[in-house]
């Protein structure tokens, strides 16, 4: 296990979740409620934004936390599934009509948040 492999995937998810939950809300709902969608729609719109912040953060804290103890190294392979998966996502979604996300950095912090913990625990 690469210790400092694995605290560099924490930070990428750490930062990922201050800048998507703090910067990339603010923008998102401003955008949001240009729009006409009902007021719930908006609502759901933003737990379903944070739900991805909570996620990037409880990547964060597991990854910090195998990296420091590396017993618990198998907390870390669901998440690390997960944000390849989410990657494969945005990337599959980008090139099959969706192109406006392979301009945002999901499937990128993603991306590097799932090869930089793989490699870790490798």
């Amino acid at each position: 296990m690469t210790e400092w492999m694995l605290t560099t995937a924490g930070l990428v998810a750490l930062v990922g979740a201050l800048i998507h939950g703090l910067v990339g809300g603010r923008i998102y709902m401003q955008k949001i409620n240009l729009g006409n969608l009902p007021a719930l729609t908006k609502s759901l719109s933003l737990v379903a934004w944070h739900m991805f912040t909570i996620f990037l953060l409880v990547c964060a804290i597991t990854l910090f936390y195998v990296a420091s103890n590396p017993v618990f190294e198998a907390a870390a392979y669901p998440l690390i599934a997960a944000n390849f998966i989410g990657s494969i996502l945005f990337i599959g979604l980008g090139l099959t009509g969706h192109g406006h996300l392979l301009r945002m950095p999901g499937a990128y912090l993603m991306g590097a948040t799932a090869i930089l913990g793989w490699l870790g625990l490798s």
